[in-house]
């Protein structure tokens, strides 16, 4: 058995991880090490072959992959270590051991002075949403299809119905659509879609894909194969309403029903999760509630854009660089919570005292038209932020400056009111 000694190991080789350790690389942290489960770094990046990336970090429009070789050569460049084909077993909070194994190194105790988790997410499965019908064929996640077209070069079906209105799926709508598959709809449970309003119209409206909202899947058909589906409306409690049902003939079913942050290895670590983002519960500066443990990226919330993703995580990789050299400020921290209409605010906590721009990060808990978000600490306004949508398939960002951060003395409420 393998040991070694680090002072900076971050898990996974993502967007995410890849900024961070970039970042702490830049503040002088020679000693780091970053682990990948899968051949290559990049992440999830490596199959989203579309463009959209980097308009807000490179100023320019990027495809996944474009994007992610940046960070990688990035980080080559900058000498960082990166350790793919490695499965992290284990991860102790209390003494920054990392138990990992790999066919190249076999198995590796690994411990550091700061651990950066940066593992992302996953989808829900079939299996978490109850759908009555049979095991078919045919029924796949939106990102499973993804990477079987966009790196493998394989064809999931040609007549297709996708569940769900996640950005994953509405992508795939138009992917499918452009390799010659039929995409007969797009079916959202809820009255709103869950993903950015840009792909609703470049991936459903320019192909006429028609999106049936406050609809479900009520029925899978076919043995060994999928043949259709069956599709009803749904009330107000979200239940089918007898007589709406609409048949459809399909040979394969896209679930983008949900994205879940890769926590397993969190939570054996003994890092308090939030029901409500189902990832880590964090300080302004990333930092879990096991001292120089963090988390950033899609496995402390999903987000939105890469662009953001890298920003934060630029942010965890800076912060664990000052703890190693004894430099973070710790000490009395103030909630944030979640006032009305407002849903899984990050952070959930701020440092007392400190004077650093913060990024009060939320989705909405449902659509809200001319609406405002006002933070308030103490019952006292601190910021505010107008708009004329807040919607839950868009991340919203409220920043507190430094100057009103520093002043911070109460627990902080961020909540949406409508004009």
């Amino acid at each position: 058995m393998n040991s070694k000694c680090v002072d900076i190991l971050v898990i996974g080789a993502g967007p995410a991880g890849l900024a961070a350790a970039i970042a702490a690389k830049e503040d002088g942290i020679d000693n780091l090490l970053v682990l990948e489960r899968e051949h290559n770094p990049g992440g999830i990046l490596r199959q989203c072959i579309h463009n959209g990336f980097g308009l807000h970090r490179f100023k320019e429009e990027l495809t996944g992959p474009e994007y992610a070789q940046r960070d990688i050569d990035r980080a080559r460049e900058m000498g960082i270590e990166i350790q793919t084909d490695t499965t992290v077993l284990s991860v102790d909070g209390k003494t920054h051991t990392v138990t990992c194994v790999s066919s190249a190194h076999g198995v590796e105790i690994i411990t550091a002075k700061a651990i950066i988790l940066a593992m992302g997410c996953r989808e829900r499965p079939r299996g978490a949403l109850g759908t009555p019908g049979t095991r078919c064929a045919g029924i796949y996640s939106a990102g499973t299809a993804q990477k079987f077209v966009n790196l493998e070069g394989y064809m999931p079906g040609k007549r297709v119905v996708i569940l769900g209105s996640g950005d994953i799926g509405l992508i795939m709508a138009r992917r499918m659509t452009l390799q010659g598959a039929k995409v007969l709809a797009c079916v959202e449970l809820m009255p709103f879609s869950s993903g950015l309003n840009r792909n609703i119209v470049q991936c459903l409206n320019d192909y006429d894909i028609p999106l049936y909202l406050s609809h479900t899947v009520i029925d899978i058909k076919g043995r060994e194969r999928l043949t259709g589906v069956t599709v009803a409306k749904v009330d107000a409690n979200r239940q089918p309403i007898p007589g709406s049902e609409i048949e459809f003939d399909c040979d394969t079913l896209l679930l983008s029903v949900g994205l879940i942050p890769e926590n397993e290895l969190s939570e054996g670590a003994g890092v308090k999760l939030s029901p409500l983002t189902s990832g880590a519960e964090v300080d302004d500066v990333l930092q879990t509630n096991l001292p120089g443990i963090f988390a950033c990226g899609n496995v402390l919330h999903v987000h939105d854009l890469v662009d953001h993703v890298s920003n934060e995580s630029f942010r965890a990789g800076h912060a664990a660089a000052a703890y190693v050299r004894g430099q973070l400020s710790g000490g009395d921290t103030l909630d944030v919570r979640d006032g009305d209409g407002v849903r899984g605010t990050v952070p959930q906590r701020i440092r007392k005292g400190v004077s650093e721009e913060v990024d009060l990060m939320f989705r909405p808990s449902g659509v809200f038209r001319n609406a405002t978000c006002i933070v308030t600490c103490g019952g006292r306004e601190i910021a505010r932020k107008k708009a004329p949508i807040f919607t839950p398939g868009e991340m919203a960002v409220v920043k507190l400056k430094p100057e009103i951060v520093a002043g911070l003395d109460d627990t902080v409420t961020v909540t949406i009111e409508r004009s």
